[in-house]
């Protein structure tokens, strides 16, 4: 928008006008309307497409036009709700291929460090890991053109690497104690994308399964965890949605599906429009209707997340562990335009079996973009206390448990947010790649002393040590993050945690990390293990009949 050269004031009326002819004609085709709505709407167009015909042929500057009405769609959309929005044509397919649980590509896993693509990991069965690249490889070329040093962005990397499956793309490499680069001829293919990050036992009896979002693959992926699980003797469950921030539906109906007994509610949808209205039912056998379960939420865990969470917790099927869900509570249907543009309109709100709407408020009245910080503020992450419901959204589960609507799963147990370990400094390190850095040139210089060795004598015997620490000191200086005594001090234990879950990621997979980072610093995990008596005699105890 910086060419053009209106105010925002100038601008902003034309650019609602011209958004809503498009938004106009297409809800007036899509939707049977009431005689006075469809005058009211043509006339309305007909205004619309006037201003917007005075401005291209009259207005003193020149305009773009597509740009305005981008922009104008944007806004139109914020005085809807928060969760409205529009995906211009040439991020869409990005976004899908988040959620879809494959895109076509190279298979690998990137960061940016200085200007310069490095490879975290080539990805398992890609056709980068087929071909030889290797960790710690830097792509200098790419098609012939220079990337490193050019001001290089993640959005840049996906337009150059990802594109249909069969295509050939030709990447020149840098590999450490090599002084020419190494050409690559790579065809891009199917690489999938996971959503549950790990999968492992605990004990002889507890198992453990992280969900990072729900894509289109996450039924498949949560039912083979379960049975890997349960063929290692698993009677108690840890779902994990801590920092979830949702996706498909359908996801989260069947992952509550494998969990709840047949016939039991798991969520309402209500639109305004009747087609909309639905409610989703356990209505097969599932792979885990008896043992324990305990799921786990954050203030980071939305929409598909609380779906679930919230039918778990209103069946009286286990308990809920964390802090105070996000509270999003409207369903988007997504809608391909013409152009490749993806509109994710709002069609209606969802419900808990016991009726509750999790949706925060929204509006003028309320800072929504800022609710996270209100909470801190408030105390909320620190004390249950500090968190006051109204009567008037009082709801019961099936066992007569008193529930609350009106913003996020209150979780059955409240674990406070610790922040004595973090610091500023530590987060300067890892947001600015510095620790990516580090790890994998240690790594590279340190092969040999974790070849053959076991996750177990990793994580039993391994050790951060102070001179590991003061090499990512020196790397975080010369990326221009500048050495902070006190914090360093503070989070040192902290820091080294971080840093064997990482390597641990690298060496050996995300079950390392998560292994690592639940035993040492999750405090709502650590929680969970004590709660298992009490959410087994809850699974267990009556329940009202529906």
């Amino acid at each position: 928008m910086s060419e053009i050269k209106n105010t925002k004031q100038q601008i902003r009326l034309p650019i609602i006008l011209a958004l809503a002819i498009s938004a106009g004609i297409w809800i007036g085709a899509t939707f049977a309307e009431p005689k006075t709505d469809r005058n009211d709407l043509k006339a309305a167009i007909y205004k619309l497409q006037e201003i917007i015909t005075y401005i291209n042929r009259d207005y003193v500057d020149s305009v773009n036009t597509n740009e305005l009405v981008e922009f104008g769609i944007q806004r139109m959309l914020e005085k809807l709700d928060p969760h409205s929005s529009y995906i211009p044509a040439r991020d869409a397919t990005l976004a899908k291929s988040d959620l879809d649980g494959a895109f076509d590509g190279i298979g690998v896993e990137f960061g940016i460090i200085r200007d310069t693509i490095y490879v975290v990991a080539p990805l398992t069965g890609g056709p980068s890991e087929k071909l030889g690249i290797q960790s710690s490889d830097q792509i200098i070329k790419v098609d012939g053109k220079t990337v490193a040093g050019t001001g290089i962005t993640n959005r840049d990397v996906f337009d150059l690497l990802r594109g249909p499956r069969g295509s050939k793309v030709v990447v020149d490499i840098k590999r450490k104690n090599q002084n020419e680069l190494i050409s690559y001829d790579i065809i891009r293919d199917k690489i999938p994308q996971y959503s549950i990050n790990a999968t492992y036992m605990v004990n002889d009896e507890i198992g453990y399964i992280k969900v990072t979002r729900f894509a289109a693959t996450t039924h498949e992926e949560f039912k083979k965890s379960i049975q890997e699980l349960k063929d290692q003797g698993m009677k108690k469950l840890i779902l994990d949605l801590q920092g979830n921030p949702g996706g498909y539906m359908g996801a989260a109906i069947n992952i509550a599906d494998e969990i709840l007994d047949e016939n039991a509610l798991i969520v309402s949808q209500e639109g305004k429009l009747s087609r909309y209205n639905q409610k989703a039912y356990a209505v097969k056998p599932g792979l885990f209707e008896d043992g324990s379960v305990i799921v786990l939420i954050n203030e980071g865990s939305a929409s598909a997340s609380e779906i679930v969470a919230g039918a778990i917790q209103d069946n009286d099927r286990g308990l809920i562990v964390g802090r105070r869900s996000f509270g999003k509570g409207l369903v988007q249907m997504p809608i391909d335009l013409s152009d490749g543009a993806e509109l994710r309109l709002t069609i209606a709100r969802y419900y808990t079996p016991s009726g509750r709407s999790i949706q925060k408020p929204y509006g003028d009245d309320n800072d929504y973009g800022s609710d996270w910080m209100n909470r801190f503020e408030h105390g909320e992450f620190f004390t249950a206390d500090s968190i006051k419901f109204d009567d008037s959204l009082r709801y019961e589960t099936k066992g007569g448990r008193a529930v609350f609507g009106g913003g996020g799963i209150m979780p059955d147990f409240f674990v406070p947010l610790d922040t004595t370990m973090t610091s500023a400094y530590i987060n300067r390190l890892f947001n600015s790649d510095s620790s990516r850095e580090f790890i994998l040139d240690y790594l590279e210089k340190n092969k040999k002393k974790f070849e053959g060795m076991s996750f177990e004598e990793y994580y039993n015997k391994y050790q951060v040590t102070e001179e590991m620490l003061q090499s990512l000191i020196k790397v975080g200086e010369k990326n221009n993050v500048k050495f902070d005594e006190k914090d360093f001090r503070k989070s040192k234990d902290y820091l080294r945690i971080l840093l064997k879950a990482h390597m641990g990621r690298n060496i050996f997979d995300d079950n390392a990390f998560y292994k690592v980072i639940n035993e040492a610093v999750n405090e709502a995990y650590q929680q969970a293990l004590n709660l298992f008596d009490e959410a087994e005699n809850l699974a267990l105890a009556p329940k009202s009949l529906d």
